[in-house]
């Protein structure tokens, strides 16, 4: 009896051994770099019908198409270039405000998983506009016309707020009316900027957009986009680039 349980024994190591662990096994060496994903606590609509994306970092977000366009339906939160390359983390108020180059920062220096994965990262518009390229392959950060297609069609910028934004008040600080329905699937939430200390979380989102400002003697500045918890309108800003704001992007 003992050989015929080695007999069956040295095979089954051999196949471990080759195979790896079985399915369903825990791989204790194995570190998931993405340790965002599964994490949010935003209210998608249950309505709608979402994909998928996956970034250059591996970090999965929800998609959803809006009228001709298919946009991210979450917030950025990578910390790579497309072409892997890393986007450096800046802490510091005196020198993000100095910047001049790529960064990107998490609201008030955070280090929660769950705040990070709900919110996504903010970001200075040398991040947005590097030729390393922030979005992922197959997408791009949204030109300011781009973002009035996407508002347009939601009854124009008196009312798309509303259908923007995530219903409730759950990460909104207070909803204004009833119309706030997230009709759209967008699921926008209130992620604040960074000036040079961070602002609003849970009361403004704030995106980038692709496109550059006029910029004046001060500084050079760039469009963004906003929704606010107040009312449900939509509006946008010609801004400094340093300005820590987050990102969707939108399908090619």
């Amino acid at each position: 009896m003992v050989k015929n349980y080695r007999v069956l024994i040295v095979p089954i190591i051999m196949m471990v051994f080759i195979l790896g662990p079985m399915p369903g096994c825990e791989n204790a060496d194995h570190v998931s770099p993405n340790s965002t994903n599964g994490k949010t606590t935003a209210l998608f609509n249950p309505t709608k019908i979402y994909g998928s994306l996956t970034d250059q970092e591996g970090n999965i977000y929800k998609t959803i198409t809006i009228g001709s366009q298919t946009w991210m339906a979450e917030n950025l939160r990578t910390t790579r270039y497309r072409n892997g390359e890393g986007i450096p983390e800046e802490t510091d108020d005196f020198l993000w405000h100095n910047l001049k180059t790529g960064a990107y920062c998490n609201y008030q220096n955070t280090k929660s998983i769950d705040t990070i994965a709900t919110y996504g990262r903010l970001y200075n518009w040398f991040a947005v506009n590097d030729s390393r390229n922030i979005a992922p392959e197959g997408w791009h950060v949204p030109t300011l016309d781009e973002w009035k297609i996407l508002e347009n069609f939601l009854g124009g910028d008196t009312i798309a707020g509303g259908k923007l934004k995530e219903s409730g008040t759950i990460h909104w600080r207070k909803a204004w009316n009833i119309n706030t329905t997230n009709e759209s699937g967008f699921t926008a939430l209130p992620g604040g900027y960074r000036v040079d200390p961070f602002y609003s979380i849970g009361e403004f989102a704030y995106w980038w957009t692709a496109t550059e400002g006029e910029g004046n003697d001060y500084f050079d500045s760039a469009w963004h986009r906003h929704v606010f918890w107040f009312g449900n309108g939509t509006g946008g800003c010609d801004c400094p680039k340093y300005f820590g704001k987050s990102v969707r992007c939108v399908k090619d």
